[in-house]
């Protein structure tokens, strides 16, 4: 009898590799999830996360894979029971109406019929396709088509919801609605694998998240840890600096016209900035913190080149 491991991690993957021929798409991935968050994955095109995922549902097979998924080994079949998915490009039999096409994947899911029944048009309703239950799927468009997938993946009630780009051909109404719906999911203790190219809608509700690179993690953390060491304070003065660039330097800051920038969290150096414009009567403007986004933090990682990435100890420590 296979026991259940004791563990925080709703996903726990260790050591993941898999090769397409020459290729070796994932060079021995480590990713943990909480329970109760939402966690995203993130990267450039070919960096390995669709085939992470897949490795994660069992539809890829690895080479090399350890860990758990709500606490049983990988591919434990009444664990995937408990997991909703939604692939990237996913297609759904044409001549099916949405709400057959609900009740066709929850019976898979061995989900019992009286509950298909009752849940297939109340999701249908939630995802904003009420009208549309008895339409062929043919009919549809791609961000309908994109809601159903979204209503599919819920229809088994899961305990681990995996997404694979589920905002693709929404219109912003569509990815603030999924939005919403991730944030309910977190509040009912759900947890949500979601990988994404699109970093803003990752920024807006994760809790933290994982960066792939070259078969590579990256990265991975919550989002002020990944962009702790990417605060600077932009402080704006009236008129020209030049004059005073030697003394900038000496405060360690840096000028970009009229904008004195200051890297890190000290703010008595930011103090300083300001009390050195001061004495040299500049007219302070403006004093703004500024953190970089999710997107900057991924072009660092990527480093605007190909092949691996920068060692991350490397990063992270050197002068910026």
């Amino acid at each position: 009898m296979e026991v259940t491991e004791i563990t925080n991690w709703a996903v726990d993957l260790i050591r993941v590799h898999k090769r397409y021929g020459k290729i070796h798409a994932l060079r021995g991935v480590n990713v943990q999830v909480r329970a109760g968050e939402i966690f995203g994955l993130l990267g450039p095109n070919g960096a390995g996360k669709t085939t992470l995922v897949k490795i994660m549902m069992t539809v890829v097979r690895p080479d090399e894979a350890h860990g758990t998924v709500l606490g049983r080994r990988l591919g434990h079949p009444k664990k995937l029971a408990r997991v909703g998915y939604l692939p990237e490009n996913h297609r759904f039999p044409p001549y099916l109406t949405g709400l057959q096409v609900l009740d066709y994947f929850a019976a898979l899911a061995k989900v019992p019929r009286r509950v298909r029944r009752q849940r297939a048009p109340e999701l249908l309703d939630r995802m904003g396709m009420a009208d549309w239950g008895n339409t062929r799927v043919s009919k549809y468009s791609k961000g309908m088509l994109q809601r159903l997938g979204m209503a599919q993946a819920l229809m088994n009630d899961p305990d681990l919801l995996v997404l694979d780009e589920p905002t693709d051909g929404l219109d912003p109404i569509g990815r603030r609605d999924v939005r919403l719906l991730l944030q309910e999911l977190r509040s009912r203790g759900k947890t949500v694998f979601l990988n994404s190219h699109l970093l803003s809608e990752l920024e807006m509700v994760c809790d933290r998240v994982a960066i792939l690179v070259g078969g590579y993690i990256a990265r991975q953390g919550t989002l002020s840890e990944l962009t702790e060491h990417t605060v600077e304070y932009h402080v704006v003065a009236e008129g020209d600096l030049a004059d005073l660039d030697a003394q900038i330097a000496e405060l360690q800051a840096r000028r970009d016209r009229s904008c004195v920038i200051v890297t890190g969290h000290d703010t008595r150096r930011v103090n300083e900035v300001i009390d050195l414009l001061r004495r040299n009567g500049r007219m302070i403007e403006s004093v703004r913190p500024h953190r970089f986004s999710l997107e900057d933090v991924l072009m660092e990682v990527i480093g605007g080149g190909e092949g691996e990435p920068v060692p991350i100890a490397r990063r992270l420590d050197a002068p910026r």
